[in-house]
């Protein structure tokens, strides 16, 4: 699938999860959710590999639980960069990047 119409698709995502549950993730239009999209697609693709190979004992160890944890982490460092678009607190950035994913994942299959 090209990457911005995975894009469209978590921008989608992000506006779903912000509107039914805005205590976990909130954005403030549809620019903020494209750029958040955006932004989170660079950092997965990027950052993510990073923190995966140096948490790797950590992540073996709790049998890939500390995954949703990275998962948390670089929500939250895409909430710091994108203005319009936050995560209340770290608990909930674990939430929403549960939900952010299963959202995609179900976004994603009605695409194809």
């Amino acid at each position: 699938m090209p990457f911005f119409i995975r894009v469209i698709v978590n921008a989608v995502a992000i506006l779903l999860i912000s509107y039914l549950l805005p205590q976990v993730v909130t954005a403030d239009g549809v620019m903020a959710a494209l750029a958040a999209a955006f932004v989170l697609g660079l950092v997965n693709a990027v950052v993510r590999p990073l923190f995966v190979l140096l948490t790797l004992p950590i992540t073996v160890v709790t049998l890939g639980a500390f995954l949703l944890v990275i998962n948390g982490l670089l929500l939250v460092l895409v909430s710091y960069i994108v203005p319009g678009f936050h995560v209340n607190g770290f608990l909930a950035a674990v939430v929403g990047s549960v939900l952010l994913s299963a959202v995609s994942w179900i976004l994603t299959m009605m695409v194809q």
